[in-house]
């Protein structure tokens, strides 16, 4: 059988759809070696890195797809990079499915927030180009739902959600949980060295800008927070300008550093040198940061949403995410709470999840279809 997945998203520098993408086409083959598994990439930089990683697998097909997601030129070539592999399935793990492709389909549906986030306002874009691009982004994902055999989703609360707007297409909805990169969680040992070395007011954000992330409840919580120091780590721009103008508005230029994209080897270095990780976002679709922090063992300052309250359980300290004074309660919190029993908690449930796990899911799912 010939499975293909786009891989064109893949990788860190794509966030939590990136990772996503990255540990499920590493495991899978290894997972399945009587499956040919079809890997549609978009550069040499993702296709060098993964065969290494794959070196040992020899049941894996490359195929250079260098077309922009979300592109008019998507819909009209990747039907036919798809057609001329013969696939028996395709995955793609997200909603922009090939609309002119025939082939049988699974996707991954990893939230609906343009459904419920909407308008001029969560956009750089100029106002007509917006609107064209709801409204594609709208039927692409409704075609994509009504389409697939299955549909993939990170948590019960996107299932949920998934519910709530395509009731009939629930049953083929299938959870598939995610894990932790495993280069960063640390040693018990380098946890402990680091934690006593620690910056004791450094607090870090690691994720886009998008106004839904709510950095801004942040960013205005610092005034009263005058030793603190904040660190944003994140590859894509999209936001920055507002965010720092923000920042300048609020005074707190100094309390405020861009560090933009970090690699895991330094990212998890970061984790441990800093207070705590907050997650202050209004919406998510499963919130991998903070399981991250979790198993690195660092606190976690996360916003009272239900997502969270899934993922995290009682791992991490929660916040009105409308209330700067509620953010500065949590951290006054973590100032004065036995650290170690929150870590050790944290640490419990991050081991719950495993990237592992999700593989042997999603490939359930297409051996369910295939049959």
């Amino acid at each position: 059988m010939r499975i293909g997945i786009d891989c064109r998203l893949g990788g860190s520098r794509h966030a939590g759809i990136g990772r996503y993408i990255e540990n499920l086409i590493l495991r899978l083959p290894l997972l399945d070696p009587a499956m040919t598994w079809v890997y549609f990439y978009y550069d040499d930089e993702q296709q060098k890195y993964w065969s290494a990683a794959l070196a040992k697998a020899h049941n894996v097909e490359w195929v250079k797809t260098p077309v922009r997601h979300y592109s008019i030129s998507e819909q009209l070539t990747m039907p036919g990079f798809f057609s001329r592999a013969k696939l028996d399935l395709l995955h793609i793990p997200h909603f922009n499915i090939p609309l002119f492709y025939p082939g049988r389909l699974i996707i991954t549906i990893h939230d609906l927030l343009w459904h419920e986030y909407y308008g001029t306002q969560v956009t750089t874009l100029p106002q007509w180009q917006y609107w064209f691009k709801y409204v594609a982004y709208r039927w692409v994902t409704r075609m994509a739902i009504l389409r697939a055999e299955r549909v993939l989703v990170p948590a019960e609360t996107i299932k949920q959600t998934v519910a709530k707007y395509f009731p009939r297409q629930l049953k083929k909805v299938v959870v598939t949980t995610e894990g932790a990169s495993p280069t960063l969680v640390v040693s018990q040992a380098r946890q402990s060295i680091a934690r006593k070395t620690a910056k004791k007011h450094q607090l870090l954000y690691v994720g886009s800008l998008y106004p839904h992330k709510n950095l801004a409840v942040v960013i205005k919580a610092l005034k009263e927070l005058p030793t603190y120091q904040l660190v944003v780590v994140g590859a894509r721009t999209v936001f920055q300008d507002q965010t720092k103008a923000l920042v300048a508005a609020e005074g707190v230029s100094d309390q405020v550093t861009f560090a933009g994209f970090m690699p895991d080897e330094v990212l998890s270095q970061l984790f441990q040198t800093s207070l705590a990780l907050v997650q202050p976002s209004l919406s998510e679709g499963f919130g991998l940061t903070g399981l991250e922090a979790m198993a690195a063992g660092i606190p976690l300052i996360a916003s009272d949403i239900p997502i969270f309250r899934e993922i995290y359980q009682t791992g991490a300290i929660f916040f009105d995410p409308h209330r700067p004074e509620d953010f500065i309660r949590a951290v006054r919190t973590v100032e004065t709470t036995q650290l170690s029993s929150l870590i050790k908690t944290g640490q419990r449930i991050a081991a719950q999840y495993s990237w592992d796990a999700m593989a042997k899911e999603t490939l359930r799912a297409y051996q369910e279809v295939a049959s």
